[in-house]
Parts: C-alpha cells; sequence; structure tokens
C-alpha cells in the first residue's frame, strides 16, 4: 500500500521490515511461539492449529502473559465457509462463588491475587479443542511438540520477562510452586537463563495424549480443584466439568470500505465498533496523523465508547445488551455530537458509571494459512503472572479474571454463580468484499480498542504497511496496568508541541517512554488479493516476530 493523503513522513522508516510473503504468515509476541505456528502450516497445518501451537508455546515462554489457567476469544475465517466465525473461550464462574462468601470475609471487592481471585474455569484448553475439533487436519498432539519441548528442556529468558518476574517478586513469592518457578533460590531469573518447567511439561503432555478431558474431567482437574480447595479457593469438581466454549456470530460495523469484526460481550469489542462509528463520520485524511486533531479525536472517541461499553458489558445471558441500537447510525451520531474538537470531554460526566478494573497482560496472535484461512486470536491470565497461585503439580498459573467482577449487587458486572465476567480482551478482523483483509489485536486492558482504531486508520485511512502502523508512536487514554488515572499518555516520539496543545484542550497529558510496553503488544496481519500475498508486522514493544513465506 502506499502512502495516502494524511499520512505522516516520519512513521515510514522502521526498526524492522514488513514481513512479506505469499504461502503464510504468523505473528506473535514471542519469535518462538512464531517459528512454532509456522512449523504446523508447513506440515500443512490448518490456520487454526497454526494458531493453538503459538498459544501453547506462548504458555511456556510467556507465563506472565498466558497460560493453560487462562482464557481465550478468536475469530477465524475457514476459506470453504465463507464467513467470519467467534469462539468464546471464557470460563464461567463456580457454581459456590457468590458474593456473600467475600462479604462475610471481610472484603468489600474481590482480591486480585491467591485463590480467592482464581474464581472462574479456565476456558482456554477446551476452545483449543473445539477449534481443531472443527478445523483440525494434523494429529492433536502433534500442535504440542515445541511447547512440551520448550517446558520439558528450556528456554533462554529475555530481559523483558525476567523484569518482569523481579517486579512481581512479591506475588510469586507467596506460593511455593510459583515461587519454585520463577524465584528458584529466592532470586529472580535473570535474561539468558534457562528455565525449564517439568511439571508444565508433564501437564502438556497429558493434554497431547488425552485431548481436553484431562484437564477437565481428569488428573489435571483433580489437581486443580484439590489445590484450591486446600488454600481456601472456590471452584468445585463439577465446575470444570460443565464448561463449555460458545461458537457465535461476531458483531460488525463498517469503516470506509471494510467490515470490522469483533466478539460481542462478554468482551469490550463493541467499545472498538463504538469508536469506528465515530471515527468513520469524521475526514481523517484531511485530519492527518501525529496531529493534535488526530490524538485528540482518538482519545475523545474512546472516552464516549467506553461511557457506553461500562454501562452494559457482561455476561449477556445475564443482562439484554442492546447491540443494535449501540451501534446503530443514530447512536453514532448522538456520540459523534458529544464531541468538541476544541475542548476535552468533561470528565465529571463519567462519575457515575461503575468502577471498571485495568487489564494488564495478555498475548495476541493472528495466523494465515496458504489457503487464505485466517485466525484472530487473543489469549490471556488477566493480570501479570494472573493469581500468582499454581496448582500442585501442573506448572501453571490460575487467572485472576474473576476479581474483575464486582461485590456490588447493582453492578451491572456483579459476582454471580456460572457468569462470565467483563472481559477486556478483543480480538479483531477487518474483511473486505467479503474476505480477510487484516486480522489484528494487542494487548494492554483499555489501550486495546485504541490500539484497534490506530491500526485500522493507520493501513485503512493513511496507507502504511502492517510494521508501520504497528511502530508509529501511540497514545493511551485511561487506565491499564492497574493505574487509575485517566489521563492520556503519549509516546515521548509525539511532539513536545502537539502535547502542550493537548493539553490546552483540557487533557491530562503523560509523556511516557519511547515504545513503551503500555501502549501494549501489537501484531497483524493485511491479506492483499491483489498482489497475492501476506504482510505480517510485530511490535518491538514485546519480544514478538513476524514471519511469512
Amino acid at each position: 500500500m502506499a502512502l495516502k493523503k494524511g499520512g505522516f513522513y516520519g512513521f515510514v522508516e522502521t526498526g524492522r521490515p514488513v514481513s512479506e510473503g505469499t504461502n503464510g504468515a504468523v505473528t506473535s509476541p514471542h519469535y518462538l511461539a512464531t517459528q512454532a505456528g509456522k512449523e504446523i502450516l508447513e506440515k500443512g497445518g490448518h490456520a487454526v492449529e497454526g494458531a493453538i501451537a503459538v498459544n501453547a508455546v506462548l504458555c511456556v515462554v510467556y507465563p506472565h502473559m498466558a497460560g493453560l489457567g487462562g482464557d481465550l476469544f478468536s475469530l477465524i475465517w475457514d476459506e470453504s465457509e465463507g464467513e467470519v466465525k467467534a469462539i468464546n473461550g471464557s470460563g464461567r464462574s463456580g457454581s459456590k462463588v457468590v458474593r456473600d462468601i467475600y462479604l462475610d470475609k471481610g472484603y468489600d471487592e474481590i482480591p486480585e491475587r491467591g485463590p480467592l481471585s482464581a474464581n472462574t474455569v479456565p476456558g482456554t484448553v477446551k476452545a483449543w479443542w473445539d477449534m481443531h475439533q472443527q478445523y483440525g487436519r494434523l494429529e492433536w498432539n502433534t500442535l504440542f511438540l515445541r511447547a512440551i519441548e520448550y517446558a520439558e528442556h528450556g528456554f533462554p529468558v529475555t530481559e523483558k520477562f525476567s523484569q518482569f518476574i523481579k517486579e512481581k517478586k512479591q506475588v510469586l513469592n507467596e506460593y511455593e510452586e510459583s515461587r519454585n518457578t520463577f524465584l528458584p533460590g529466592g532470586r529472580a531469573i535473570q535474561p539468558g537463563e534457562i528455565l525449564k518447567q517439568p511439571d508444565l511439561a508433564l501437564t502438556l503432555k497429558l493434554i497431547a495424549k488425552d485431548g481436553y478431558e484431562v484437564f477437565y474431567k481428569g488428573e489435571v482437574a483433580e489437581r486443580i480443584v484439590d489445590s484450591l480447595n486446600r488454600h481456601g479457593g472456590l471452584l468445585v469438581k463439577e465446575d470444570l466439568e460443565k464448561h463449555v466454549s460458545t461458537w457465535e456470530k461476531p458483531l460488525t460495523t463498517d469503516y470506509r470500505d471494510y467490515l470490522v469484526h469483533e466478539l460481542k460481550p462478554n468482551t469490550q469489542g463493541i467499545a472498538t465498533l463504538m469508536m469506528l462509528n465515530i471515527l468513520k463520520e469524521h475526514d481523517i485524511q484531511s485530519i492527518g496523523d501525529n496531529t493534535p486533531d488526530y490524538y485528540h479525536l482518538m482519545a475523545e472517541a474512546a472516552k464516549i465508547a467506553f461511557k457506553y461499553r461500562d454501562q452494559w458489558v457482561t455476561d449477556k445471558r445475564f443482562e439484554d445488551i442492546p447491540y443494535d441500537k449501540l451501534l446503530s447510525k443514530e447512536h453514532g451520531s448522538k456520540m459523534v455530537n458529544e464531541i468538541s474538537m476544541s475542548s476535552a470531554y468533561d470528565l465529571n460526566k463519567l462519575e457515575e458509571l461503575p468502577d471498571i478494573k485495568g487489564n494488564r497482560d495478555t498475548t495476541y496472535m493472528s495466523v494465515v494459512d496458504k489457503e487464505g484461512n485466517g485466525v484472530s486470536l487473543i489469549q490471556s491470565i488477566y493480570h501479570e503472572f494472573g493469581s500468582g497461585f499454581m496448582p500442585g503439580g501442573c506448572g501453571f498459573l490460575l487467572q485472576n479474571r474473576g476479581s474483575f467482577f464486582s461485590l456490588d449487587p447493582d453492578h451491572q458486572n456483579t459476582l454471580e454463580p456460572n457468569k462470565r465476567t467483563f472481559h477486556t480482551i478483543i480480538p479483531a478482523m477487518a474483511t473486505k468484499d467479503g474476505k480477510p483483509f487484516m486480522l489484528f489485536g494487542s494487548m494492554g486492558g483499555e489501550g486495546q480498542p485504541q490500539t484497534q482504531c490506530a491500526l485500522l486508520t493507520r493501513v485503512i485511512d493513511f496507507g502504511y504497511n502492517m510494521q508501520q502502523a504497528i511502530e508509529a508512536p501511540r497514545w493511551l487514554y485511561g487506565r491499564t496496568w492497574g493505574e487509575s488515572s485517566f489521563s492520556l499518555k503519549l509516546e515521548s516520539r509525539i511532539p513536545n508541541a502537539i502535547g502542550a496543545i493537548l493539553t490546552e484542550r483540557g487533557h491530562e497529558v503523560e509523556v511516557d517512554e519511547d515504545y513503551s510496553q503500555q501502549m501494549g503488544h501489537a501484531q497483524g496481519i493485511i491479506i492483499d488479493r491483489e498482489r497475492g500475498k501476506y504482510s505480517a508486522g510485530a511490535d518491538p514493544r514485546g519480544d514478538g516476530l513476524a514471519l511469512t513465506w
């Protein structure tokens, strides 16, 4: 794609080239995971199988952000079906998980760490199984060979992973299994050291051999429940046995000549679509990238979309969510009219909204195979290292996603048994003329809809390639990684003069470092059907790699 009107030439030069090829594409936030996905595709695997292999390796080499104890969401395109399908692989709260248990213990909110925060069933393994049952070509156990190898024989720890261990040493030190894995001898694993995880290798071998049932009904399930029970956890055996994934039709909105797909609530995907309904009413090309108006409009669109997101997003089985109204042209016009290009939205108008906790860490990956089948997948254990609690003999951390629930009975995301909580993690896919054009996403809590809009506008409106769109300076309005601030954070590559203008308009501007991890780790693939090629990019803010061939 050529740079279009409004594009900023200073963003054309990138630290790494876009990866282009004709036979397939894989991108993820860790280079070992990306290579594992490529190997599966080269064996003739479907894009879904490549994505499972990528995710399985991430569970080993990025256990602070991904893991068997977490949830996933995915958008899937299969050429033979000719439509985008979604799978919701998030778990529900346990059947005995009720508000009174926490209130009786003196809590006014669910603890963010420990067994009491691990109150939802991990959904990832079942979602892998369901996707493979639907689309798999290779033997199930083939998908886990690399993950098992890295868990059993080890892999070199990256500098960024090591830094996370150091920062969360107190959390990891709380429980024996976590402490022994990441703090051997009481010392955080250093960059370049080889990390071996024999218990995780055993669990992966069991899953590879026996499928999902060992995780939800067999040996692994028993270890999860027994360990939780010994430490005051709330899940019971029946909770895991009854877990199911959900196949569904995604929500969509049009943007220019494209159709953008997101999962329905309990994800915040609808926030991206509402933002796009605001942005498409503006001439983004005339506004131009890297201008005060561009960053102002993006921040204001996020504020308005989040206002309506926070009113509605929860488990749709517990709330009648008005999708059509929220995504209607009339509501889009209403949101546009709430925005002033000369001044920031009055945050006092947000005071009556329910409190929403920010997300911390996530892994996003995308895969396209030679036939054009594509997967946009995101997987997470919520905070860095999730609950911090590792069931005995399992080798993986349980997520703390259930701490997102509220103990306020009037909150739209109030804790109830067998309920899916609000999820910030969202994969995205844009189609053109009924075919996939772009698979994209990022980690980063409230930054995810904003980063998705950054990638989409920079590719569609300004003509950047995938790597240029990913590397261009980003911003973040709102909260992420545990911050309560509603500031507008700008990477320091954005000129100070722009920050000064945004401050004059009423934004609380904070300057962050270049290529800040606060902005998330974004990945994406563009499918150029006219030229018959794939273009993939990976974020230098993480340890990612994009490969094509």
